[in-house]
């Protein structure tokens, strides 16, 4: 079951009541796990832009248009790119996901929250929690 975001600010995002103040990854089963910017950020000295290391992580079975969950709704990957949105995707990234058909979604974190809890089938998710 998809875990619902209760609300973010500045810093921390609110998941099924439980306050994390670290960028999150949700997996499709629900999980929520710490994000692993260290991948992004030794190839590009931020975690501001998603590496294709990164994305292979984040990427899952699943998480692709040709297994859906349900064949009347698209899969996909929602992206929070921080409060001011400055979070985006390598071009090898975008490319990763594009070769797999993955529907990628990138939006603020706010809106990307409010994306999340709308959205029905298998979904990704990634949240950026500052800027």
């Amino acid at each position: 079951m998809k875990p619902r975001i209760d609300g973010t600010k500045f810093g921390s995002i609110t998941v099924e009541g439980e306050t994390h103040h670290e960028d999150i990854l949700i997996r499709l089963d629900g999980q929520v796990k710490k994000r692993k910017k260290k991948l992004s950020k030794a190839v590009y000295g931020t975690s501001h832009v998603v590496s294709l290391a990164e994305a292979e992580h984040i990427y899952e079975e699943g998480a692709q248009p040709d297994v859906p969950v349900r064949s009347d709704v698209p899969v996909r990957i929602i992206f929070g790119t921080g409060q001011s949105g400055l979070l985006g995707l390598s071009d090898e990234a975008a490319g990763y996901f594009a070769q797999r058909g993955c529907q990628v979604t990138l939006l603020p974190t706010v809106e990307a929250a409010r994306a999340w809890n709308e959205a029905e089938g298998a979904l990704v998710g990634v949240f950026h929690v500052t800027c």
